[in-house]
């Protein structure tokens, strides 16, 4: 049946690249966490034509497919490998900032760990939208029905038979339950699952869901894309970079691409920009739609002035902590079986700051000059309601020119004083009663002083990679999409990925990637009435 299905995928897709037509119904540029729903649930009308676009290769390697692997795909040739400006808070580092060059995006190369964002996120969103549909009990009834959850049961909250299988981390390394009760010792409490009651008060700790199934990565682009790839109506184009928008005036109507050493242009009665919080800034920009100051600068003619394409950069940031195990570490699942979400004052009425467990050495070369013994767990931490914001900007007017990431990390002092907190209280976590057990000795950041803690971080500081908000909704100036995703001021131009939200989500980005690329289907068929 699976290789019935594989040929019939492969000899489809040959017949239809090899006879690309000039024009398409929709053209998804992007097949990640967002662009791959938008095609599946564009493609299930069998009478609508739709393009997939993708710069990148093939998902279909051990490397991706193999869950423990992801350490190793980072810089890899599936990765865009993006270095964010140097930064003189970090004392001068270019930290590196990675996203999925792939089929399936970042859902191919990421941690695997599904987290819906915070009930507050959504009603936030909501909120800046002017539209109902974004708040938390709209999107929740999305996550019921696209589910397949395979944990305690939750009526109210989770849902069964859909298309995105996620579990909490099966039998769990004992490290994951040593954390969870770590954290209860100290007053977090624990939950069943980390999505659930967990994500809509004062947060907690839970064992992680990931969307892992049988020992195999579950991607957004294998839960949605890939089963349909032998309908004849849907193309997924591979090898592409998306060079600029064509338009009629302010009617987007396709777009021009690199495609085998060769230019050409493809019409669409609409198109749907899913590449992501730096390639989609970059794109509008190169086709004229952004800052007027910004495009005179390069010598861009302009389209539409939007003064926010590419501001309000928003990541989640980390300075890992590394112990030194007493014992072996058996890898298992994702590497990353156990979370926590909590507040640094009480006062706040929602989380602030996440820790992972990752059953690896994690931390950045300036803190870990000499190879970490391979018998090392870490625990991660991430400012999560950051209060720095950066920019993307093009650095020439070619497709071919370089971006330039202005990640501005910790420029807000108050993200300082936060992580220092978050950093502190992984270590004492990391040093509790409860984790005696697995632990030889502290390795980062090691016995230093106040003045010597602030330098570790500075030095220790990376990317999560959760790079959003560069193309935000809302109604305010320097909103660049209505609650409908569509582009202000263009018709026939619509935006589905994380760079559309005004700010970045509680805890991993892969989940809300998802709701956006369910709530820009829903939008599609009803405004072309399908």
């Amino acid at each position: 049946m699976i290789d019935d299905r594989a040929a019939r995928v492969q000899a489809n897709q040959q017949k239809l690249t090899g006879e690309l037509k000039s024009h398409y119904d929709f053209i998804i540029c992007g097949s990640g966490s967002s662009g791959s729903v938008v095609a599946r649930r564009l493609a299930k009308n069998p009478d609508v034509s739709v393009l997939l676009l993708e710069a990148g290769g093939s998902d279909d390697v051990p490397e991706i497919m193999d869950p423990l692997r992801w350490p190793a795909l980072r810089r890899g040739e599936y990765d865009w490998s993006f270095n964010a400006m140097a930064n003189p808070r970090l004392n001068g580092r270019a930290i590196p900032m990675s996203m999925g060059k792939v089929l399936g995006g970042g859902s191919s190369i990421n941690v695997m760990v599904w987290s819906r964002g915070h009930k507050a996120d959504w009603d936030h969103l909501a909120a800046e939208a002017g539209d109902d549909g974004w708040n938390y009990q709209s999107v929740l009834q999305i996550y019921q029905r696209i589910e397949d959850w395979h944990g305690a049961p939750d009526a109210a909250r989770r849902g069964t038979g859909g298309m995105v299988f996620v579990q909490p981390a099966p039998d769990p390394h004992p490290l994951a339950a040593a954390m969870l009760e770590a954290f209860a010792a100290v007053g977090v409490p624990t939950f069943e699952d980390q999505n659930g009651v967990m994500m809509e008060g004062n947060g907690g700790a839970a064992l992680t869901n990931v969307c892992v199934r049988d020992g195999r990565r579950q991607s957004i682009f294998r839960c949605y894309v890939y089963p349909f790839m032998d309908r004849p109506n849907l193309t997924v184009l591979t090898g592409t970079l998306v060079t600029r928008l064509t338009l009629a005036g302010k009617r987007v109507t396709g777009v021009e691409v690199a495609h085998e050493g060769k230019v050409r242009r493809i019409g669409a009665n609409e198109v749907v920009l899913s590449l992501g919080a730096i390639h989609t800034p970059k794109l509008l920009m190169q086709s004229g739609i952004g800052d007027e100051a910004e495009l005179k600068r390069l010598g861009i003619p302009l389209v539409q002035h939007l003064p926010g394409v590419g501001q309000n950069f928003q990541d989640h940031f980390m300075a890992p902590c590394v112990w030194e195990a007493s014992m072996p570490i058996e890898r298992r699942n994702n590497l990353t079986e156990a979370t926590a979400l909590w507040r640094s004052d009480a006062a706040l009425e929602v989380p602030d700051l996440q820790t992972l467990m990752v059953e690896a050495p994690y931390a950045s070369p300036q803190v870990a000059k000499d190879p970490l013994p391979p018998n090392s767990w870490s625990l991660t931490n991430a400012v999560l309601r950051t209060a720095s914001r950066g920019r993307i900007r093009l650095t020439g007017p070619n497709p071919c020119d370089p971006v330039e990431i202005d990640a501005n990390g910790l420029d807000d002092p108050a993200d300082l004083r936060a992580l220092k907190t978050c950093v502190e209280f992984c270590r004492a976590i990391g040093s509790s009663t409860a984790l005696r057990h697995f632990t030889k000795r502290e390795l980062l950041p090691g016995p230093v002083d106040d003045a010597g803690l602030e330098t570790f971080i500075r030095n220790a500081t990376v990317s999560h990679s959760h790079q959003t908000c560069t193309a935000k909704m809302g109604r305010d100036a320097m909103s660049v999409v209505d609650h409908q995703l569509r582009v202000y001021g263009l018709d026939h131009l619509r935006i589905a990925d994380g760079s559309v939200l005004p700010r970045v989500t509680t805890g991993n980005t892969m989940a809300p990637c998802v709701v956006i690329g369910e709530r820009a289907g829903e939008l599609l068929k009803t405004a072309h009435r399908l």
